[in-house]
């Protein structure tokens, strides 16, 4: 093994996991962050003295990362200066699409505890030095806080991640992005603003969040929809990302009563297609996954519970977000096995003022 591939190795094992927190936060997706952090290490790969860039004269001439004849002082450095220019980039052509996304976007869920065997590992949190910082970049991966990032300029939101989350300081910050470091200050002012004034605030305790998530995934199982609204704050607010999959709805269903009655309807609709849900770890925020009786994945479900309450519930079904997590349900045989037909009825009875007919 050449000295090269050992120092490659080397700085692929201890940053590979800090590139790829960088890359989610910017792009919210999972496989794109993947192919970007390995790219990245490719490009490193190909400057050192002995890779295949110096022989072959195929390292990168221009554009972010360009190969500028020597090798890099810093890996850290140089990598994450590769990662956040590919990120920027890929910002930049991805608005175009999001734009055109068939109802409500969200990030694509991480599982960032421990993953009930599903999904294939990902790269490990980057170590936080104390319990503080820990819940801090635990809200950063949230995906209240990644919506709030897609609303910010791509340089911003790099900015922003580098020197806040990521506690780059500015010097080093400016030469990622390549702005002077007066612009970079005033960016991250800027974007620390709009977050600030957007962002939601979660539970100072981990625990008492993770009690009434249990509480309510339990409420959900049982049936004991008393119990389950009883948890829900007053304008709580169901987000579902299908993809313009014919199975979900498009658009917010906002309130305790309308949240009520679309759970009502779709334990009552959907609990025999479902036959395991799993309390788990989504975005550093309590979730879970609902699984068919093969243990396929349907759905993943992540809660913001703040002041005692549920305050969001957001629900990824779209199986282009879900692949990453492992074998995925048949949509078309569960709701062939649904007694009450497809969940979008369960959405418009939740959207319609008047009660759904018969108990409830």
């Amino acid at each position: 093994m050449s000295s090269a591939d050992l120092s490659t190795m080397d700085a692929y094992q201890e940053l590979r996991p800090l590139m790829f927190a960088i890359a989610y936060r910017m792009l919210g997706q999972v496989s794109e962050a993947e192919d970007i952090v390995q790219e990245a290490f490719l490009r490193y790969y190909r400057i050192l003295p002995n890779g295949p860039g110096r022989d072959s004269g195929t390292g990168p001439a221009s554009g972010a990362g360009a190969d500028t004849g020597a090798e890099p002082q810093s890996p850290r450095a140089y990598l994450a200066a590769i990662t956040t220019r590919l990120c920027i980039d890929y910002c930049r052509s991805a608005r175009a699409r999001r734009e055109a996304y068939v109802g409500r976007w969200l990030p694509e869920p991480l599982l960032t505890g421990p993953s009930a065997g599903l999904a294939p590992p990902l790269p490990a949190p980057v170590p936080a030095p104390d319990p503080a910082d820990a819940a801090e970049q635990a809200d950063s991966l949230s995906m209240a806080f990644l919506l709030v990032l897609e609303r910010l300029s791509p340089v911003e939101r790099a900015v922003f991640l580098l020197h806040d989350v990521f506690s780059y300081g500015y010097d080093e910050t400016a030469r990622i992005v390549g702005r002077t470091q007066d612009n970079c200050r005033q960016l991250a002012r800027r974007a620390r603003q709009h977050v600030s004034e957007h962002r939601t605030r979660y539970e100072a305790s981990r625990g008492q969040r993770e009690e009434l998530a249990r509480r309510f995934f339990a409420a959900i199982g049982d049936g004991d929809m008393d119990g389950l609204i009883s948890m829900l704050a007053a304008d709580v607010t169901v987000y579902g990302d299908g993809g313009g999959m014919r199975y979900s709805w498009r658009r917010p269903i906002v309130g305790r009563d309308r949240v009520g009655r679309l759970l009502a309807g779709l334990r009552q609709r959907g609990r025999p297609t479902w036959a395991v849900l799993r309390p788990v770890e989504v975005n550093g925020q309590p979730g879970a996954l609902f699984l068919d009786g093969d243990g396929a994945l349907i759905t993943v479900i992540a809660l913001d519970i703040a002041e005692g309450q549920v305050q969001a519930v957001r629900s990824v079904i779209n199986p282009d977000k879900l692949r990453h997590l492992g074998p995925l349900a048949d949509w078309e045989a569960l709701v062939s096995q649904s007694p009450g037909g497809p969940p979008e009825q369960s959405a418009r009875l939740a959207a319609d003022q008047r009660p759904p007919a018969g108990p409830r």
